[in-house]
């Protein structure tokens, strides 16, 4: 996982790099609250650009984040998923609670 963190914007910006399965979820979850909590960060970005794979525990983890965001007077947005990880989140419900921009109408986002 990279983690940018934009000052001025107050953003802060994780580009996954491995897939979001109950394997892998802990580690991530661990890494993000740090970052959370190290900037406190008025947006949250999940870059899902190289994820091809997520599971309900990856569900689990993004909702958390985007409580703990919500908490800290934060939001979280969702860029870069392909098809079958929209399809998730859209079923899950997670797509109405949190802002999910689509390949291609992110340009200037980061």
């Amino acid at each position: 996982m990279v983690t940018e963190f934009n000052k001025e914007d107050k953003l802060l910006t994780f580009k996954l790099t491995e897939e979001v399965d109950q394997h892998t979820v802990e580690k991530i979850r661990r890494k993000m609250d740090n970052e959370i909590e190290r900037y406190i960060p008025r947006k949250v970005i999940f870059d899902f650009s190289n994820i091809s794979f997520m599971d309900s525990a990856g569900i689990g983890m993004v909702l958390g984040r985007y409580k703990m965001a919500k908490m800290l007077d934060g939001d979280l947005e969702i860029i870069n998923t392909n098809k079958s990880v929209k399809k998730i989140f859209d079923m899950s419900g997670v797509s109405r609670i949190i802002n999910i921009i689509e390949e291609g109408k992110n340009e200037g986002v980061i």
